[in-house]
């Protein structure tokens, strides 16, 4: 029963004063009077006629204005207009993780490294033997002697370099999303050095390098050179290279490259001395590797092209997902275009450079659990 009907019948016979004004709309929400006019009781009602309007005034103060419901829903209909507000999307729904597209970018990496390895061992067997045909001129060799330390130089600085960025990586927020860029052009540059070593043989480019023998139709000796090869990452440090070949372009110029541009990216602006360290590492590193006549000028040169363009035109179409449709994008022609928009297609906003604990999602999750796990038993 409404309040209204229910004061009726209490004060029935009760003579009231004028209704009240009509009640304001502040905001959206009805406003109410503080105070309600009270019923002038008759003299023959006598104290009990008092105590009942006494009471429906009270009914009347602890209901919200008691009009009508649908005359006020009415006139809020009328003279109200509702604009949907458009909220904007949470930068983790604009940024899944999607750890199984980092694992398939890693299979790639992988797959190209050990196939390096394969075409390494294959333009061994056709390098030309240093006795017949001596080196290839190079300018840079003709001004500067060799200095036999200089490529120990140049794989610490690598090493360096590769462990500060794993470090980074680690600690990233966002890592399976830049794990799969970084997994995706160390694979794509592999593939590519494969193919120049594969197609042009250049001899050493030095007497002093020493060459393993060749084994021509030994399978088993090549496929003992390649898992060799690969147990020791590569490295003359590990005394795991020994075959030669692998000149045309610089697979150390890659990683050094490629190391300094991540970690640049990936962190701070105001880090700036962080930069400058890395850039001197990478930068000493490459200038080493001539200086030991470990590779021609012109490989470290193609290498360091390459790897810059490859790794600004992945990042220039990443940050701007607005290119990645439009007709005009000539980016969008390279053939690694459509592994692209598979790695990139739910990034769609710049990755922000942000740093956790490395068990920290792991800790939220378990919270998360236990949370879920206590509502069930409530």
């Amino acid at each position: 029963m409404a309040v209204t009907d229910i004061c009726l019948n209490v004060e029935d016979g009760v003579t009231t004063t004028s209704p009240p004004d009509p009640p304001r709309i502040a905001n959206g929400n009805s406003v109410c009077h503080s105070s309600l006019p009270l019923p002038h009781s008759d003299s023959h009602d006598g104290k009990g006629s008092h105590e009942r309007s006494k009471l429906c005034n009270f009914f009347k103060q602890k209901i919200n204005c008691p009009m009508n419901i649908h005359s006020v829903s009415n006139t809020l209909r009328q003279h109200c207009d509702y604009n949907q507000i458009a909220m904007p999307e949470e930068p983790e729904n604009c940024l899944p993780n999607e750890w199984w597209k980092t694992g398939v970018a890693l299979l790639y990496a992988l797959f190209n490294l050990i196939f390096t390895t394969i075409v390494i061992t294959v333009v061994h067997e056709r390098v030309p033997d240093k006795s017949v045909d001596p080196p290839l001129p190079d300018k840079f060799f003709d001004y500067v002697d060799r200095v036999p330390w200089a490529f120990t130089v140049t794989e610490v600085n690598g090493l360096i370099l590769v462990g500060l960025w794993l470090i980074q990586w680690i600690f990233l927020k966002h890592k399976a999303i830049v794990g799969r860029r970084c997994f995706f052009l160390i694979g794509t540059l592999y593939m590519y050095r494969c193919v120049t070593m594969y197609i042009t043989t250049l001899p050493v480019p030095g007497k002093h390098m020493v060459c393993a023998p060749k084994l021509y139709g030994d399978s088993t000796g090549k496929i003992w050179r390649i898992l060799r090869l690969l147990s020791g990452g590569g490295l003359s440090l590990t005394g795991s290279h020994l075959m030669c070949g692998d000149f045309l372009y610089s697979g150390h110029t890659v990683m050094l490259t490629l190391s300094y541009l991540f970690i640049r990216e990936y962190s701070p602006r105001w880090m700036w001395w962080y930069h400058w360290l890395c850039w001197v590492l990478s930068a000493s590193g490459v200038l080493f590797i001539l200086i030991g006549h470990e590779h021609y000028s012109v490989d470290v040169v193609i290498a360091y092209f390459v790897t810059t363009r490859i790794f600004w035109w992945y990042h220039t179409m990443a940050n701007t997902p607005s290119l990645r449709q439009a007709s005009n994008n000539y980016l969008s022609r390279t053939w690694w275009n459509r592994i692209f928009n598979f790695l990139e297609k739910n990034v769609q906003t710049t990755v922000p450079i942000m740093f956790e604990w490395p068990l920290a999602l792991r800790s939220r999750r378990r919270q998360r659990y236990s949370q879920v796990e206590g509502g069930r038993d409530d």
